[in-house]
């Protein structure tokens, strides 16, 4: 494995990490309405189990209003009390042949909670970030050690490593102070 090979793929981790984490950051209600809060909500129909953005259109007409539109009407009641076993905390509302989600306003308690939930996803990205970086450097180690790589080499590539970790903690930090911000805005 050449250098420019360990490199590619810490970095590819570490973007995978940062995608996961602004996925699981867009679950998080801000007050507004958004599909992401409810899309992959699990849903028991058919005899099995599937994400609410299989068996529905999402969208958003309105800031605080969700509306599901089943692509199978009889999937309603499936639908509804897959809504109520989630975690979201928002009553579904069955209107004709569509559900209604009224997003609530969010309580300063509950603002700080979820401030508090975004800095522990934080924390978790920046954990698997460093953990990509202790095993990049590892790797580069074992090919020092067996003679492929220079010690000169692996200075050079452990200092790039490092760059590239610090961009994506870096980038980390820019996320949470963006969704904080978003959050805590009335």
């Amino acid at each position: 494995m050449s250098a420019k090979e360990i490199l590619s793929k810490a970095e590819g981790e570490m973007e995978k990490m940062i995608e996961f984490m602004m996925h699981e950051f867009a679950a998080i209600r801000t007050g507004k309405a958004s599909p992401m809060l409810v899309e992959s909500i699990d849903i028991h129909t058919y005899g099995s189990s599937m994400k609410l953005k299989q068996l529905a259109l999402i969208t958003s007409p309105e800031s605080r209003l969700l509306v599901i539109q089943p692509f199978d009407t009889g999937t309603l009641k499936d639908i509804e009390k897959g809504i109520l076993e989630s975690k979201v905390g928002i009553t579904p509302l069955i209107d004709g042949k569509v559900i209604r989600l009224r997003i609530p306003e969010l309580s300063e308690e509950r603002r700080k909670d979820l401030v508090r939930t975004i800095g522990k996803l934080a924390e978790e990205a920046r954990v698997k970030i460093r953990s990509s970086r202790r095993d990049a450097i590892e790797i580069a180690k074992k090919l020092e050690k067996a003679s492929t790589m220079t010690e000169d080499e692996l200075d050079r590539l452990e200092k790039e490593i490092q760059k590239i970790t610090d961009k994506y903690v870096a980038d980390i930090e820019l996320h949470v102070k963006h969704k904080e911000a978003e959050l805590m805005t009335i």
